[in-house]
């Protein structure tokens, strides 16, 4: 018999991505994206060689230029749905706080990122309902956004894995809110 199967955390795996890439990252990406099964491990194996075909300096002006500064599409759920009004800032101070009370560590970024966003559905089995309602439609939106300004960004497979990695974790609520 061989050892028992790890549990991958497919949400944990696809945050990685959204990351600033480091001269570690693809090595990283590729070995954490082996194990994943299904969708969501086919998008991030496309991702991977994706950007794998680039040189570390062009990964980083590509990951720049989708996300950073005058991003292709936003990666902030709450920005993408109300925009800079109180009802985002509700749901961020409503996320932060129960991203603290299961150990998501922000990493800099502000909670309605997509990276912590991704780590908290892996980390927590009571997600909120208001991210579980409003998450697929946002990440639709960012999908939209980046076919329509740049339909062959190898980002567009990062967000593939992100919508399926979020339909996962919804089914599994759905799923769970029956059973009770």
């Amino acid at each position: 018999m061989g050892s028992p199967p790890t549990t991958v955390r497919p949400g944990s795996v696809v945050a990685a991505g959204y990351r600033y890439p480091t001269p570690t990252s693809h090595d990283a990406l590729t070995t954490s994206v082996a194990d994943l099964d299904g969708p969501i491990g086919k998008h991030m194996r496309q991702f991977v060689a994706a950007v794998g075909q680039l040189e570390l300096g062009e990964w980083e002006e590509l990951h720049t230029r989708t996300l950073d500064l005058s991003p292709l599409f936003i990666p902030y759920i709450g920005y993408v749905l109300w925009g800079e009004n109180y009802r985002r800032g509700e749901f961020m101070a409503d996320l932060k706080r129960d991203m603290e009370r299961v150990g998501i560590d922000l990493r800099g970024e502000l909670p309605d990122h997509l990276d912590p966003v991704l780590r908290y559905l892996d980390a927590t089995e009571s997600p909120l309902p208001d991210l579980m309602t409003d998450l697929p439609k946002a990440i639709g939106i960012m999908r939209t956004t980046l076919k329509k300004a740049e339909s062959a960004n190898p980002y567009r497979h990062l967000l593939a894995a992100t919508a399926d990695a979020v339909d996962r974790s919804v089914d599994s609520q759905n799923e769970t809110g029956a059973s009770r």
